[in-house]
């Protein structure tokens, strides 16, 4: 059985064309989708470990800082400090003005 392609009308040709463009846009869109939902997973996950990694540090510094305070509120200190008086006279110290 032969095909005889000449016997195709010029609408039967367009037609054909169009499917054949319709269903390359299809195929990239779709293959625009696919790329996006995966950009997508890859940085949420990037973001999850960053997020993850920042907060453990925090929490590490956090952690740190508080045995540090604790620590230091046990310590007892063996001698009392000495108030120290202050040269002046007034509410201020002196302060040596040249121009006034």
């Amino acid at each position: 059985m032969n095909f005889d392609f000449s016997a195709l009308d010029t609408a039967t040709y367009v037609f054909i064309g169009t499917l054949v463009f319709a269903a390359i846009l299809v195929a990239f869109i779709a293959a625009a989708a696919l790329a996006t939902i995966i950009l997508i997973g890859a940085m949420g996950l990037v973001w999850y470990t960053a997020k993850g990694v920042l907060g453990g540090l925090v929490h590490g510094i956090n952690f740190a800082w508080d045995r540090l305070v604790h620590h230091a509120g046990q310590v007892e200190i063996p001698a009392e400090f000495q108030p120290q008086i202050s040269p002046s006279t007034g509410s201020y110290s002196r302060v040596a003005l040249r121009d006034s």
